[in-house]
C-alpha cells in the first residue's frame, strides 16, 4: 500500500469528487438478482471493498467472501466510488442485473475467470483513480476537450491542485463517458473464456476460430458475447439514459479496450505507447485517439499485472494459469496434437515460463508506461532511498534494467517526457517510487533465481549421468581387453597339443 504525508493525503482527498447516491429509503434494504440479494448499504461500508485504493488489494480474500459475486460487487464498488450511477443515471437494479449476468457467463477456469475479471477491473480503477507523481491534470471543462457528443458529463476524478501540487490523478484527463467503457471493458474482456489460447483454438479449428478467421479469436468472442448479453434482454440495460452518440462511442470504446489484451497485437501497441510518449508534446489529452492509446495501455497492464502485485498474490496466480496451461497441454496430448511449451504438466518449467513473461511482456510494459508519466505512486527524497537504490543497482540485471529505474528514478527523469501532459515527473533531489516496479524486480529476481538453481541442478544430472556412461564403457573396455587377454592365455597353452607338421 502506498502511504502518503498527511499534507499529501489531504491534497490527494480533494481528486476524487464523491456525489451523492441514487437509492434512499427501502431501496437500502437492497436488491434482488436472480435470487441473490445485495444489501448497498452493507457493500458501501464493507472493510474488504473499501480496500481498493491499495495496489496489492487481497482478491483471494474477497473471492472467499462474496462467492460469485465477486464481480458484480466489484463493479458496482468501482461505478459508486467514482460517482458514474449519477453522472449517467445508471439505475441500480438493471446494472446490477447484467453485470451479475456477465459474471455467470465465466467459466470455472484456473485463472480465466470471474475472480480475474474482478482483479482486471480493480487494476485499471486503481491506475486512473491514484496519484501520479507530476501527473499533469488538464482543464476538463475547456471547450476543447470534447470526447463524447455530449458536454455534459465531465471527469469524475475532478482536479483540485493548486499549481505546485506535484500528484494528478490520471482519471481526471477522461471524460465520464470513457472513464465508464473503460471498468466496463475489464469486466467484459473474458466473457466466456474456455480455458484456451488462440493458438489452439485456430490449430483445432474451433467455431469461433473460424468465424473470426484466426484473428483476435477470444477477444472477438468476449466482445461480442458480452455485447449480445446485454443487448438480450431489457432487464440489462443499466444505459438506457445515454443518447444515441454516447452509446455508439460508449460501444466503440469498450470493444477497442477488449481486443487491445490480445497479446497478439502486445508489442504493436507498446511501440505506438512509446513513439507517442517520446515524441514531443507526448501524450495529447484533447485528443481521442490518444486518451484510447492509454486506456488500452491501462487495460493490458491490468490484464497481466500478476508479476507487478506482492510475491504471495503472484505466486498464487502463477499457480492458476500454470495449471490452466497444464489443462489445454492434456487435451492437446489426447488430440495427437504437440504439447505446447509450458503446457506439458510431465516437464514443469514454471520459473522459466515466468522469467520469459516478465522479460518479454510484462517488463516492457510496465517499462513503457512509467516513462509515460502514468504510473501512480509516490514521491520521495533523494536521501531517503539512496542506500536502497545503491544496494539494488548492485545486482541489477540486464533484463529488468530500465523497469527498475521506473520504481525509484530521479526526480530528472528523461523517462518521461516533460514536454507531455501528465509526463512531467521533475523535481529537484526528489524520486519516484511506484510498488508496480518494485514488486516487479522483486518477483523477477525470485523466478531468476530458482530458475538458475533448476539449471545447475539439471546440469549436475547431466554430468552425473555422463560420468556413469563413461565409467560403465571404461568397464566395459576394460572387461573385453582382460577377456582378449584370458583367450589368448588360452590359446597358447593349446597350441603345445597341435601337431607338429612331421606327425602328420
Amino acid at each position: 500500500m502506498i502511504n502518503l504525508t498527511s499534507q499529501e493525503g489531504e491534497q490527494m482527498a480533494k481528486t476524487i469528487k464523491m456525489l451523492p447516491a441514487l437509492w434512499s429509503g427501502d431501496d437500502a434494504l437492497g436488491l434482488l438478482v436472480n435470487g441473490h440479494r445485495f444489501d448497498l448499504d452493507s457493500l458501501d461500508a464493507d472493510p474488504l471493498l473499501n480496500r481498493i485504493n491499495e495496489w496489492d488489494y487481497p482478491i483471494f480474500d474477497l473471492k472467499e467472501q462474496a462467492k460469485d459475486l465477486i464481480l458484480s460487487q466489484m463493479c458496482y464498488k468501482v461505478f459508486r466510488e467514482v460517482g458514474l450511477f449519477e453522472a449517467f443515471k445508471i439505475p441500480v437494479q438493471e446494472f446490477l442485473n447484467y453485470f451479475h449476468a456477465v459474471e455467470s457467463g465465466y467459466r470455472e477456469k484456473p485463472y480465466h475467470n470471474r475472480m480475474h475479471a474482478a482483479d482486471v477491473l480493480h487494476g485499471v480503477y486503481y491506475l486512473t483513480s491514484q496519484p501520479i507523481p507530476g501527473f499533469t491534470n488538464i482543464e476538463t471543462d475547456s471547450p476543447d476537450h470534447k470526447a463524447t457528443d455530449s458536454s455534459s458529463h465531465t471527469s469524475m476524478h475532478r482536479p483540485s491542485f493548486a499549481a505546485e501540487v506535484s500528484y494528478g490523478v490520471m482519471g481526471a484527463n477522461y471524460p465520464a463517458l470513457e472513464l465508464m467503457a473503460l471498468y466496463a471493458a475489464a469486466a467484459m474482456h473474458d466473457y466466456d473464456h474456455p480455458g484456451r489460447t488462440n493458438a489452439f483454438l485456430v490449430a483445432t479449428y474451433a467455431p469461433q476460430a473460424v468465424l473470426y478467421n484466426d484473428r483476435s479469436v477470444l477477444e472477438n468472442h468476449h466482445a461480442a458475447a458480452a455485447w449480445n448479453l446485454f443487448l438480450s434482454r431489457p432487464e440489462y440495460n443499466f444505459l438506457c439514459h445515454l443518447d444515441t452518440a454516447e452509446f455508439k462511442r460508449f460501444r466503440f470504446l469498450v470493444i477497442e479496450c477488449i481486443l487491445a489484451t490480445d497479446l497478439k497485437r502486445h508489442f504493436e501497441i507498446v511501440a505506438e505507447f512509446n513513439a507517442k510518449v517520446n515524441d514531443d508534446p507526448g501524450i495529447d489529452w484533447l485528443s481521442e485517439a490518444d486518451r484510447l492509446l492509454a486506456m488500452e495501455m491501462s487495460i493490458k497492464l491490468a490484464d497481466i499485472n500478476g508479476p507487478c502485485k506482492r510475491h504471495d498474490i503472484h505466486v498464487q496466480w502463477t499457480h492458476r494459469i500454470a495449471e490452466e496451461f497444464y489443462e489445454q497441454g492434456d487435451e492437446e496430448a489426447e488430440l495427437g496434437l504437440p504439447v505446447s511449451p509450458y503446457m506439458d504438466r510431465k516437464n514443469p518449467q514454471l520459473a522459466k515460463l515466468q522469467e520469459s513473461f516478465i522479460t518479454h511482456l510484462v517488463a516492457p510494459l510496465c517499462n513503457a508506461y512509467g516513462e509515460g508519466g502514468l504510473l501512480p505512486g509516490v514521491w520521495e527524497d533523494d536521501s531517503e532511498s539512496s542506500e536502497d537504490n545503491a544496494s539494488s543497482d548492485d545486482t541489477e540485471t540486464d533484463n529488468l534494467k530500465r523497469t527498475d529505474g521506473d520504481a525509484s528514478t530521479t526526480g530528472d527523469n528523461n523517462n518521461a517526457p516533460s514536454a507531455a501532459p501528465g509526463g512531467n515527473r521533475s523535481s529537484a533531489n526528489r524520486k519516484v517510487r511506484c510498488l508496480q516496479t518494485i514488486h516487479l524486480r522483486e518477483n523477477y529476481e525470485y523466478w531468476c533465481e530458482i530458475h538458475k538453481r533448476e539449471q545447475e541442478e539439471e546440469e549436475a544430472k547431466k554430468a552425473a549421468l555422463l560420468g556413469k556412461e563413461k565409467k560403465a564403457e571404461e568397464e566395459k573396455q576394460g572387461g573385453g581387453e582382460a577377456e582378449m587377454e584370458t583367450i589368448e592365455e588360452e590359446g597358447a597353452s593349446h597350441r603345445h597339443f597341435l601337431p607338429k607338421d612331421e606327425d602328420c
